[in-house]
């Protein structure tokens, strides 16, 4: 295909980046621009990347430096609150028998490894910039940004996450919904018999779990009921999941004598979206976060994201034609796979706030998760 077309990526998260390395491979130019001075580069605790992420990051030429940063493992543990192990299952190889399961790794460093790419692709990148405005014809768009510069693209790519501003500027009214669950974060050090995610169900938290993210660190999170944030001081953070994480046994003692700084505890809600129909207006659309979201009860939300660019980077460098066609077929396809998804993470999650204690959450998962080894 030609070469000459270019592209607006708003949003230098996961889908952002992996849309503008892979578009570049394929020789378009691509401006990203990212609102964050910092590029988000350090912001997080961590991440686990099942293998239908860990697929679309070999895609993108980074999975020796994943696997090398990261900590992989291959089943998941069930476990009372006192630290009894209740069950452990094998993982799904949702990327294929040639990937681990399941790799956990620090949040920041998968980011900085995924920077490095964008820079080595050639794109233009401008931080602390954000679209003022859009303006669409029948042959690209025209958009002003608030450093005062303006550009023409053949496309704009909204990968600015789950309060994208481009998403309601387009007239898409779906915004991302609380599911009544929220969720304590926090890397500390990990402790020598840590080798795999364990949760668990019960206690004064609804889930209390952990997952390795190096040789030396892991993350643990905690979940309760969501409660209004600005009746929680930021100084009080480490007190409060200290608090719920006191509670469990097994090697939650070690872990909960490292939650001591509150500035590296982070509080969020579960929240859950999916804009219905189509993912764009013209020759603006979304991916990742911007489109859907999760709460993390799947792990899946990164997963989904990079998906997403790779499906559509796909079809754009496939052919001349951009169109509703096009796009069209990108939310035929993805829907499929993006709204069970979401289902089931959001169920899981329900299941938890209910006090459904037949709840079939091993079975729910396990069907999802099955689903997710073929081709996005």
């Amino acid at each position: 295909m030609s070469t000459a077309r270019t592209v607006l990526v708003i949003g230098g998260g996961a889908a952002g980046n992996a849309m503008t390395i892979l578009l570049r491979r394929a020789g378009l130019t691509v401006d990203l621009i990212e609102a964050r001075d910092d590029w988000n580069a350090t912001a997080g605790s961590g991440i686990t990347l099942q293998g239908n992420a860990l697929r679309v990051l070999r895609e993108l030429g980074v999975w020796e430096e994943v696997s090398a940063s990261g900590f992989g493992f291959g089943s998941v543990g069930i476990t009372a609150p006192d630290g009894t192990v209740l069950h452990v299952a094998r993982d799904i190889r949702t990327g294929g028998d040639d990937l681990p399961a399941t790799v956990g790794m620090q949040r920041p460093r998968l980011q900085r490894i995924l920077i490095d790419a964008v820079r080595a692709s050639g794109a233009s990148v401008r931080l602390g910039t954000r679209v003022e405005q859009l303006e669409q014809d029948g042959t690209g768009v025209n958009a002003r940004f608030t450093d005062g510069s303006e550009g023409r693209y053949d496309l704009v790519i909204a990968a600015d996450g789950l309060g994208s501003t481009t998403r309601a500027a387009i007239g898409i009214t779906a915004k991302p919904e609380p599911t009544g669950m929220a969720i304590w974060r926090v890397a500390v050090p990990r402790p020598a018999g840590v080798t795999r995610t364990d949760l668990a169900y019960g206690g004064p938290a609804y889930i209390a779990g952990y997952c390795p993210t190096s040789d030396t660190t892991i993350y643990a999170y905690v979940v309760e009921a969501n409660r209004d944030r600005a009746s929680i001081p930021p100084e009080s953070y480490a007190d409060e999941m200290r608090g719920l994480a006191a509670a469990y046994g097994g090697f939650w003692p070690e872990i909960t004598e490292h939650i001591t700084d509150p500035a590296k505890v982070n509080y969020t809600w579960f929240d859950r979206m999916l804009v219905e129909g189509s993912w764009h207006r013209g020759r603006v659309v979304l991916v990742g976060d911007a489109a859907h979201c999760c709460p993390p009860t799947l792990a899946q939300g990164a997963a989904l994201s990079l998906e997403d660019a790779w499906v559509l980077s796909r079809l754009l460098t496939s052919t001349e034609v951009w169109d509703d066609a096009l796009f069209q077929a990108y939310y035929d396809r993805r829907i499929t796979r993006v709204r069970p998804v979401v289902e089931a993470s959001v169920q899981i999650g329900q299941w938890q706030l209910d006090g459904v204690r037949d709840a079939d959450v091993p079975g729910l998962m396990g069907r999802t998760m099955t689903m997710l080894r073929e081709l996005p």
